[in-house]
């Protein structure tokens, strides 16, 4: 009895396993902590180095505490107010007010010039702590660099989990996010600050795309769908709890403090998870299956039937010369077979240009959603929280109409929503938040439709790897979209229009992908590669 007939016949034992018996339950529910967590990674450098009011210091009038009688002299104005990053020089810089002299005639109102120094709010944040004001790219550069700790993240923690197991790849990634996060709340200064943004996410960022792929693996086809919003849902939870926590606690390093120290507790998921499944007999590690699917059979109260246990009795009784064999087969270069597919190599570069466009779309609207007009920790909650009902949506339309019609749709009217932001006049506000959560809530659909999609397309004993290539390369957009804000300083909807025109190049390349609706998962590489080919015989049809 061969591997794949193995792993085939596992998806008959999960679907009498049923999808919400008590083992299920639990399992989804550890899994589901740490996605929960990594809403709120994700997304803190928003409020951790949140942009603040602050103007240049004018040492010759800042002893006097009235400061509407001269700061009109010493700073000028500009379309929001009083300039952040320059001022008005002083004819004598001797002159003080100590003789009430800070007056308009002690400043040169013909020129301005750069601040020397800053005169921050009482607001918190790192841009005050690190005194980074009128230096926006330093602010912005936070969230790349923590961003860009992905490429190495997902990677590492994708060769880990193929390799050494599912929980010991989550544990390892959880724990390094409690170590470095925490870590991160006493930095002293601005370098110590962004080293540890990138060890954070480099060694750690990887426990959600594991929790997923467990996620996954534990249910059957029709359970992947409901599956994956519910996960959704959580990290959505875990965002509008990022905000909650920074509107109530306003201090960013008590805020880090409190988000990182649990992470810590899904270290002891090493001893209290069980291992994939799948995972197992993709390596030949039969027996821990059997073991593993015999107890989850007891906690569902099912008595599975013989013709579904056959494969794995079956594979019981092989002598264990020929699992050393299977063992031998799955370490010959299964990803030298991977790079040989010219159809595998295609579909993960299209994979990574949809999750470019996602990441950089979605992230993109979640971070410039503080600079609307209001309370930022209310739109940031908003934009958030239109991701429940995006990915509610998911559930409904994914397995009703396909993958390819939900994310070919999705990502036009994301396009058409964002672009039609730079159309709406600039006194409309409700209009452009009711434009701007529509695309966000169209991109999240997208978004969602992709993580699903990506999971079926790869064969098991090379699925996180290559989910890790996409996503990894995927990051290009979320390393970018920190910077976005910067685009608004040139024209506000410069970061829209960006957004748009990559969705519609998104939308067009979905339409060369196979379907995966109520299919299997893919076992092996040639399965893999059948779904292209079964497609196009469709389509011939």
């Amino acid at each position: 009895m061969s591997k794949e007939t193995t792993l085939v016949g596992l998806d008959v034992i999960l679907k009498e396993l049923g999808p919400f018996g008590k083992y299920n339950i639990i399992n989804y529910a550890l899994f589901l902590f740490p996605c929960f967590l990594a809403g709120m990674y994700g997304s803190v450098f928003v409020f951790e180095a949140a942009d603040i009011d602050y103007r240049c210091a004018v040492e010759e009038c800042e002893s006097n505490t009235n400061t509407s009688s001269w700061l009109q002299y010493a700073i000028p104005k500009e379309k929001n107010g009083y300039s952040k990053c320059l001022r008005y020089p002083g004819i004598d810089s001797n002159i003080t007010d100590s003789n009430n002299t800070c007056t308009a005639d002690i400043f040169d109102l013909t020129r301005t010039e750069k601040c020397s120094s800053y005169v921050y709010s009482d607001e918190d944040s790192a841009v005050k702590d690190f005194d980074l004001g009128c230096q926006n790219w330093k602010r912005t550069l936070i969230g790349t660099i923590h961003n860009s700790g992905l490429f190495v993240s997902l990677p590492l923690t994708g060769i880990i989990s193929d390799r050494y197991g599912r929980k010991v790849a989550l544990s390892i990634a959880a724990l390094m996010n409690c170590i470095f996060g925490f870590t991160r709340s006493f930095s002293t200064n601005y370098i110590m600050m962004v080293a540890l943004e990138f060890l954070e996410a480099a060694m750690g960022a990887g426990a959600y795309v594991t929790a997923f792929i467990l996620a996954m693996e534990l249910v059957g086809p029709r359970g992947r769908v409901f599956g994956n919003t519910l996960i959704n849902v959580v990290y959505v939870c875990g965002l509008m709890s990022l905000a909650g926590l920074s509107w109530l606690l306003q201090d960013w390093r008590t805020l880090l403090r409190i988000m990182y120290a649990p992470s810590c507790l899904i270290f002891s998921y090493l001893w209290i998870l069980n291992e994939s499944i799948r995972w197992l007999l993709s390596k030949g590690r039969h027996d821990e299956a059997v073991e593993i699917i015999r107890k989850a059979a007891k906690m569902n109260n099912v008595e599975l039937s013989d013709q579904a246990l056959a494969p794995l009795q079956e594979m019981d009784k092989k002598p264990n010369q020929d699992k050393e064999e299977i063992i031998t087969d799955q370490k010959s270069s299964v990803f030298l077979q991977v790079v040989r597919s010219s159809i595998i190599r295609v579909r993960v570069l299209s994979c990574s240009f949809l999750w470019i466009t996602c990441t950089f779309v979605y992230y993109g609207l979640t971070i410039n959603s503080v600079s609307l007009a209001g309370n930022k920790y209310v739109n940031f909650i908003l934009a958030a929280f239109i991701e429940i009902p995006a990915n509610f949506t998911c559930l409904f339309v994914l397995d009703r109409f396909g993958r390819k019609k939900v994310m070919i749709i999705t990502y036009i009217l994301s396009a058409i929503l964002c672009i039609s932001l730079s159309f709406l006049p600039k006194d409309q506000s409700v209009w452009s938040l009711i434009f701007y959560l529509s695309g966000k809530f169209s991109i999240t659909v997208a978004y969602s439709s992709v993580y699903i999609y990506v999971s079926e397309v790869f064969p098991t004993n090379v699925r996180q790897s290559l989910l890790a290539i996409c996503s990894s390369t995927g990051r290009v957009g979320s390393t970018l979209a920190p910077l976005t804000p910067l685009l608004a300083l040139y024209y506000d909807n410069l970061p829209s229009i960006f957004f748009g025109t990559l969705a519609v190049l998104a939308g067009l390349l979905v339409f060369t992908l196979p379907e995966t609706i109520n299919v299997p998962l893919p076992d092996t590489i040639e399965e893999a590669e059948m779904l292209s080919r079964t497609n196009r015989s469709k389509n011939n049809a």
